[in-house]
């Protein structure tokens, strides 16, 4: 996967869950699993790369802390409209 996106799991029409998939590789598996601001979690896989965060109070995420985490690992910032399916619920 060559492109960050978003997936929001929703429960009688409520985000319950979101993880944000970062560019990964062929294979990649989170090997190890460390918490950032605002309830954040990052996974890593076993080479030390970032693959994805999750998202664990998807409707109370705070973009900017969710960019600031982004910038600190070497990814874009997500822009409002990526974040979309979260406001919508």
């Amino acid at each position: 996967m060559k492109h960050s996106y978003l997936e929001v799991t929703y429960r009688k029409g409520r985000p319950v869950a979101a993880y944000y998939y970062l560019p990964r590789q062929d294979g990649d598996k989170s090997v190890r699993t460390e918490r950032a601001d605002g309830g954040l979690l990052v996974d890593y896989a076993s080479d030390g790369r970032p693959i994805g965060i999750e998202i664990s109070s998807p409707s109370r995420v705070d973009l900017r802390r969710l960019n600031d985490l982004l910038l600190r690992l070497g990814h874009e910032a997500v822009r409002c409209e990526d974040m979309a399916p979260l406001v919508a619920a």
